[in-house]
């Protein structure tokens, strides 16, 4: 069924050169050979150039390289000429810094998602599934409210469709396992240290591979209706377990909670749960109570949650062992 999804298509990856947009471009190189065309739009030349070294044009001759700016409308016009698929992927991402420099944030997170929208519409567009975070769920840092401001941009997008084919729909999830920026190569960055900062005792974080971030993405663009957020069912770990993992002598220094940091993180919040249905691997948090979408999702097992319920790494049932930490580490060595 995906690969139909898929057959005779061109995908369009903002920020394609990140960690989720490689591994995106590799598992479509590697299991769909028929797509159309596969495009890769990032800011930052010297990454492409790296990347067309593993992914070059004359090995992939469907692969293309665009440099352009999310930020820049008229680029978004040429680049999405006769793209059926978008996958959103870039963004600004670091908290401390998007405290220190608000108007850069708003206007890639959230101006750039909106030039994407129009851009898509004109275009003609039919899929688009933008990566958000669980930083978007009740905010307190100009990170997560960028990225809420832009997840309500690209739900109320399906209100504006007219008789176009275009479904805007979102996935939502957490901390990436070693992916560039996090907590995994920050912490192995430190091993002259002879200790390891951690802000609170208490702390805990998502975990989601690559390969279960892929996964989320084609669950989406096979099944959604326009306006859902989807969201998976993954694993939390302590930061504490984490860093004795990595260095099991290391004395751990607690420097206190940095501005904009939350102690939990929640992938669905009390809020959302009367529109929340779940199946044995995903929740689907739908935008409005339409009988045919509740319908579709009731033929794919997925069940409404309890009222009131929130999906929180602290309160989450499945933890991460220090064991099982370590055998994910080993993948990073």
């Amino acid at each position: 069924m995906l690969e139909k999804k898929f057959y005779n298509k061109s995908i369009l990856v903002t920020g394609g050169t990140g960690s989720f947009g490689k591994h995106f471009v590799s598992n479509i190189l590697k299991y769909h050979s028929k797509i159309k065309k596969l495009i890769v739009l990032s800011r930052d030349e010297l990454k492409q150039f790296e990347m067309s070294k593993i992914y070059s044009m004359e090995r992939f001759p469907k692969i293309r390289y665009l440099i352009g700016d999310i930020r820049e409308k008229d680029r978004l016009h040429r680049a999405l000429e006769n793209v059926d698929i978008v996958i959103h992927a870039a963004a600004l991402k670091q908290v401390p810094a998007a405290e220190y420099n608000p108007f850069e944030y708003i206007k890639t997170n959230v101006v750039g998602a909106q030039n994407l929208i129009e851009a898509s519409l004109d275009n003609n567009v039919e899929n688009f599934i933008a990566l958000s975070t669980d930083k978007a769920v009740s905010p307190i840092n100009l990170y997560g409210a960028t990225k809420l401001c832009a997840d309500k941009l690209f739900i109320a997008a399906n209100n504006i469709t007219g008789k176009r084919k275009i479904k805007f729909s979102i996935v939502r999830y957490g901390n990436v396992t070693g992916s560039r920026g996090s907590v995994i190569p920050f912490f192995k960055s430190l091993n002259k240290s002879k200790f390891l900062p951690i802000t609170h005792k208490d702390m805990t974080r998502f975990n989601i591979s690559l390969d279960d971030a892929y996964k989320l993405v084609n669950f989406a663009i096979k099944h959604h209706q326009g306006g859902e957020i989807f969201v998976p069912k993954c694993p939390s770990y302590k930061i504490i377990d984490l860093a004795k993992s990595i260095y099991p002598d290391k004395k751990l220094k607690f420097v206190g909670v940095r501005e904009g940091e939350k102690i939990h993180e929640d992938l669905v919040s009390s809020a959302e749960s009367l529109r929340t249905f779940q199946n044995k691997n995903y929740y689907v948090v739908l935008q409005n109570h339409h009988h045919q979408t509740i319908k579709y999702y009731k033929k794919l097992n997925f069940k409404p949650v309890v009222n009131n319920f929130t999906y929180s790494s602290g309160k989450n049932i499945d933890f991460l062992t220090r064991n099982e930490l370590k055998k994910i580490l080993k993948t990073f060595e």
